[in-house]
């Protein structure tokens, strides 16, 4: 039990810390609030767990070892990235957010998750420092799996709904207008963290 708690008190901080992928949970769902967010949450999550799954059966050594495809998804992802950052700063706010435009969805989400070079870091450096079950890695294994799985759901669901939050105390257009142009800068700016 004290093994997984120490995972956990790495895992929260690295994972949940602000990065592209958190950020943009924050900006969509100040934008366009919780619920119109979840499609998209849904694939960030999806696409993080297979970010944990590709460092746990060993394929991210094999990505990594195959230059022009990562180079290839880390130019996808900043392209997606800026046109994100570009639709949570000129999303519609107040009331008439919820009609005149649409969120991004599932596919964008997972996109995004998994060419987030944030998360192959910060979950590769919590999966392979901690051991939950020493004396048995297929056990070890699937408890990793389980827990950083929990933290994913956790502190992704947070961030959107951190955003949410805010989401609801912008409804006066300029206010609103500013909020958005700050996740959509603070996005930007992570991307830039993440790379260095």
């Amino acid at each position: 039990m004290e093994n997984l708690a120490f995972l956990l008190l790495a895992a929260f901080p690295l994972m949940g810390s602000p990065g592209p992928v958190t950020v943009s949970l924050a900006g969509l769902g100040s934008a366009f609030g919780f619920r119109p967010g979840l499609p998209y949450l849904c694939g960030v999550m999806a696409g993080t767990v297979a970010v944990l799954l590709m460092i746990a059966s060993g394929v991210t050594a094999l990505l990594l070892a195959w230059p022009a495809a990562l180079t290839a998804l880390m130019v996808l992802a900043l392209a997606y990235i800026l046109y994100l950052a570009w639709k949570i700063a000129s999303a519609p706010v107040g009331h008439v957010a919820t009609s005149a435009t649409k969120p991004p969805a599932f596919v964008p989400g997972f996109a995004l998750a998994v060419a987030n070079p944030k998360a192959f870091a910060a979950i590769g450096a919590v999966y392979s420092g901690h051991s939950i079950v020493a004396d048995d890695l297929l056990l070890d294994m699937i408890a990793k799996l389980a827990s950083l799985t929990g933290v994913i759901i956790v502190s992704q669901t947070a961030w959107l709904a951190f955003g949410a939050t805010f989401s609801k105390f912008l409804n006066h257009p300029k206010t609103g207008r500013v909020a958005n142009i700050a996740f959509a800068l603070m996005l930007l700016a992570s991307v830039g963290l993440a790379l260095l």
